[in-house]
């Protein structure tokens, strides 16, 4: 009787006559892995999670040091597109812009805190 894989037994390796046996990669899993794994994604949305209230970008900018400008101006816009984050300006003077989660972004609270869980048990250690 053979073993599945992961259960002392290495996953077969793929030939031409032979296909690969391992399941591939889900693409939605992919995809989300990617997005909330870009540099300085993840301090982002925990600043956002973690707000009382709308954030201005300065906000957010003072709550993740060493985030450049640029750099979340490019984040923000990547979250705003793929609905995570909402920009809201308002039309009084000087022109406000304040960010806050979607109901989308908001969805991402439990992996996030799982995430973190995870380490604040691993990461501390070394």
């Amino acid at each position: 009787m053979t073993e599945p894989p992961g259960k002392g037994r290495k996953a077969a390796v793929a030939t031409v006559d032979r296909p690969e046996t391992r399941p591939a990669c889900c693409p939605y899993f992919h995809r989300a892995v990617e997005l909330v794994g870009k540099r300085w994604t993840g301090a982002i949305l925990y600043v956002l999670l973690h707000a009382d209230r709308p954030l201005r970008f300065s906000e957010i900018a003072h709550a993740v040091p060493d985030l450049s400008d640029r750099l979340l101006s490019e984040r923000m816009k990547e979250l705003e597109r793929c609905g995570i984050v909402k920009r809201r300006v308002t039309g009084t003077s000087p022109i406000k812009v304040e960010y806050n989660l979607t109901d989308r972004g908001r969805e991402l609270e439990p992996a996030l805190a799982e995430i973190q869980e995870w380490a604040n048990r691993w990461m501390a250690s070394g």
